[in-house]
């Protein structure tokens, strides 16, 4: 691989890191730069998710030393999505991805009409909507069906676990961002595994772009705390569009 095609990836596994640091998404940038660079899909996918893995958890432990996130979603979430990304990923040469791209843009173009409709979504928090009902809930979301997503395709992981906690619990973004960061640490590891069982991770280089991941993820995290719910919601805005229009080429344009 060429210097240029390194400084690349490594100034990509930067950006992804703030990204993903703030609302999750970072994936869109890595990705590409991963296939650009010469990989196949599945070898994109895990070399993405060995960088991802120490940014989102670097990330997460600057979110628990400044902000509370919620524990009681947060650990049995984080633990089922261990396993239920592994099984996304073990599954993922089975299922087409085109089958589900459709679905996800659909439910993003819903996420992006509900955020810009109701511009005080997830600006304060709204503990009554707390329930033991709704605690389950989000576990089973997060930890099970994101997860699996996570693993099986991955785009947006971190956005979806975010408008999960902020919409079934009521958290502001800077909590629901915090508690999705441990989720997302889960997710990672789960799919990693599994694709380091299969030998598809270019672990020298996937470690390379783990530094710059790590750095961007502890600008992100800083920024989103110390910013505040309103700049994680225009970040969030901007990251569900790339989404949208990243599938959206991927579904029609793209050969």
């Amino acid at each position: 691989m060429e210097a240029g095609q390194i400084a690349v990836l490594l100034l990509a596994a930067l950006a992804a890191g703030w990204v993903d640091a703030v609302v999750g998404g970072g994936g869109l940038l890595q990705l590409p730069a991963l296939l650009l660079a010469g990989l196949t899909p599945v070898q994109a996918l895990a070399t993405n998710k060995s960088a991802a893995i120490f940014g989102t958890a670097s990330a997460a432990v600057t979110y628990a030393r400044r902000t509370k996130f919620d524990r009681a979603v947060a650990a049995p979430a984080g633990a089922l999505a261990v396993a239920f990304a592994g099984l996304g990923a073990a599954s993922a040469a089975l299922l087409d991805a085109g089958v589900l791209k459709p679905l996800v843009m659909v439910v993003l173009l819903g996420v992006a009409a509900f955020v810009t409709l109701r511009p005080d979504f997830g600006r304060m928090p709204h503990p009554h909507l707390r329930t033991r009902w709704r605690v389950i809930a989000a576990v089973a979301a997060g930890g099970v069906a994101i997860a699996y997503y996570d693993g099986i395709l991955g785009p947006g992981t971190g956005t979806f676990l975010l408008i999960a906690f902020t919409s079934i619990l009521g958290m502001d973004f800077v909590q629901a961002s915090a508690t999705a960061k441990v989720i997302n640490t889960g997710t990672n590891l789960g799919a990693l595994i599994v694709f380091g069982l299969q030998g598809h991770v270019m672990w020298a280089l996937g470690l390379g772009m783990a530094v710059c991941n790590i750095a961007g993820a502890q600008l992100g995290a800083r920024m989103a705390l110390n910013r505040g719910s309103g700049f994680v919601r225009i970040v969030l805005l901007c990251v569900v569009t790339a989404l949208i229009a990243k599938l959206a080429y991927d579904q029609f344009a793209a050969p």
